[in-house]
């Protein structure tokens, strides 16, 4: 579904992206990890288009997706929750779903707006409530709900348990693993909580400096050398 082919990218004079490659497939969960300031949120604005990659390639579905734009790339069922949440916070919780369907006929905007409740129940409970006035880990949950909303091939999520109390990471890795078995979409998730990540990986791939240091199947991840890269 997702193939990186040598991806170099700069801040100015600064090399961030140093020859990145990794693949996913359909129904697959790959997990993203290293230390802060590695890169690996730059490489996710670069998978989604939000920073333009120097060189290397970026193939989506059979397609080279490196010259197109974000919401070109939202289009053709890449579906992005960044680091942050970006929700709109004046909005209802109701309306930032909406936006999330923005491109859906009516009559299947209705059909999965209440599978993406039956995922996230108290979404449902707070539909007119501002989305600034949830807490840190519903407002998370509001952000993966509209990304699903718009029914992506691929989902990429950066740090979704940021921050969040234990009761709403244990929902939200629910979740991820329901939409893994699921089987009919990529799953990227870029985390530092290894044992939330580990859980849910069906392969991995851990940045240094920029650079891939380690890569392989889940049952590789408990190796001294894999934990070395990510203890602080």
């Amino acid at each position: 579904m997702l193939e990186v082919i040598q991806l170099h990218q700069y801040y100015g004079s600064s090399h961030t992206l140093r020859g990145i490659s990794l693949s996913l497939n359909k129904g697959e969960c790959l997990t993203l990890l290293g230390r802060n300031g590695v890169g690996k949120t730059t490489l996710l604005k670069c998978l989604m288009g939000v920073l333009p990659a120097s060189q290397g390639e970026v193939i989506f579905e059979g397609r080279n997706i490196k010259k197109l734009t974000p919401h070109e790339r939202a289009k053709a069922g890449i579906a992005y929750v960044p680091q942050g949440r970006e929700i709109f916070a004046r909005l209802t919780v109701e309306d930032n779903l909406l936006m999330g369907m923005a491109t859906l006929p009516a009559k299947r905007a209705k059909t999965i707006k209440g599978e993406v409740y039956e995922l996230f129940p108290v979404l449902k409970e707070m539909l007119h409530r501002r989305g600034g006035d949830l807490s840190g880990g519903q407002q998370q949950q509001l952000a993966i709900a509209r990304a699903l909303l718009a029914e992506p091939k691929l989902i990429i999520l950066d740090e979704p348990t940021e921050g969040i109390q234990p009761s709403i990471i244990k929902d939200i890795g629910r979740v991820i693993r329901l939409l893994r078995e699921r089987g009919d979409m990529g799953i990227l998730l870029c985390e530092q909580y290894f044992d939330f990540a580990r859980e849910l990986a069906d392969q991995f791939v851990v940045l240094s400096r920029g650079e891939v240091v380690a890569s392989g199947t889940q049952d590789l991840m408990d190796g001294d050398d894999i934990k070395r890269h990510l203890a602080v």
